[in-house]
C-alpha cells in the first residue's frame, strides 16, 4: 500500500497599503562613510531612502501622485510604520506626505 503524501501549502502573506500610503524597504544601513573609513557594527549611519514596493489603490488613481512601484525614494522615517512579519525585513508603511523626493533619471 502506497503512503499517501501531505503537502501543506502555505499561502503567502502580502501587504497593501490603504489611503495615501506606500509600502517602501528600506536600503542597507552604511556601514561606510564616503570617505571610506569602516564603522563599527555597533554604529551606522542612517539612511532614509528606499524602493517602493507596494503602492495603495488611491495613489494608483491619483495622478498628481508621482509615486509608482520600483521608485527609489527618499524618506522621512519618523512617521513610519515598521512592517515586522520576517526578522531580518526593512518594511515600512509611509503616508505620502513623509515622501519627500523620488529618484529619478534625467
Amino acid at each position: 500500500m502506497e503512503k499517501e503524501q501531505k503537502i501543506e501549502v502555505q499561502s503567502l502573506e502580502t501587504v497593501e497599503p490603504i489611503g495615501k500610503r506606500v509600502l517602501i524597504r528600506k536600503d542597507e544601513d552604511k556601514r561606510e562613510t564616503r570617505g571610506g573609513i569602516k564603522l563599527p557594527d555597533s554604529m551606522e549611519i542612517p539612511t532614509i531612502t528606499g524602493r517602493v514596493v507596494a503602492v495603495s489603490a488611491e495613489i494608483e488613481h491619483t495622478p498628481d501622485i508621482p509615486l509608482r512601484k520600483y521608485d527609489k525614494v527618499l524618506f522621512n522615517p519618523r512617521g513610519a510604520i515598521p512592517v515586522d512579519f520576517e526578522g531580518d525585513n526593512r518594511l515600512f508603511v509611509v503616508e505620502v506626505t513623509n515622501v519627500v523626493a523620488v529618484f529619478r533619471k534625467a
